[in-house]
């Protein structure tokens, strides 16, 4: 099956649909103008509507598959995923990353605690990674 996304006037992704492979592959084929054309033509856009761009299910191109607030970059023909919080950035492979770079990775004594697990969570107050502990006991 393909998809396609909505785009609105300032990039954003509206919605994402499924389309008929051999409707694609008859109307210029992936990734192409003609097969969004064709599929504007079967599904209109919406009142906020201005395009549908296909997007990989399989992120086999366009970065990502798009999902619903993405934002499609044009010049770089790929789909970014919303910024997750206010001090991240953007890395020149177009990742959301923070400004302390990425989450401390476990010890081995807590990958292999059968009782609690333990993953880093972004606290956006104090800039860091907090370590948040789930005990099964």
């Amino acid at each position: 099956m393909a998809h396609f996304a909505e785009i609105d006037e300032n990039n954003k992704v509206l919605r994402v649909l499924v389309a008929c492979n051999d409707d694609i592959a008859n109307n210029g084929g992936e990734q192409s103008a003609e097969a969004a054309k064709h599929f504007e033509s079967t599904v209109p856009l919406s009142t906020l509507g201005v395009k549908w761009v296909q997007t990989s299910y399989n992120n086999n191109f366009r970065k990502h598959f798009a999902g619903r607030d993405y934002t499609y970059d044009e010049t770089k023909d790929k789909f970014i995923t919303p910024k997750p919080y206010p001090s991240w950035t953007l890395d020149a492979n177009d990742d959301w990353v923070s400004p302390v770079g990425a989450a401390p990775a476990l010890t081995a004594e807590q990958e292999a605690d059968t009782a609690n697990t333990y993953q880093y969570e972004w606290n956006e107050t104090d800039q860091q990674w907090d370590l948040i502990t789930t005990n099964f006991g």
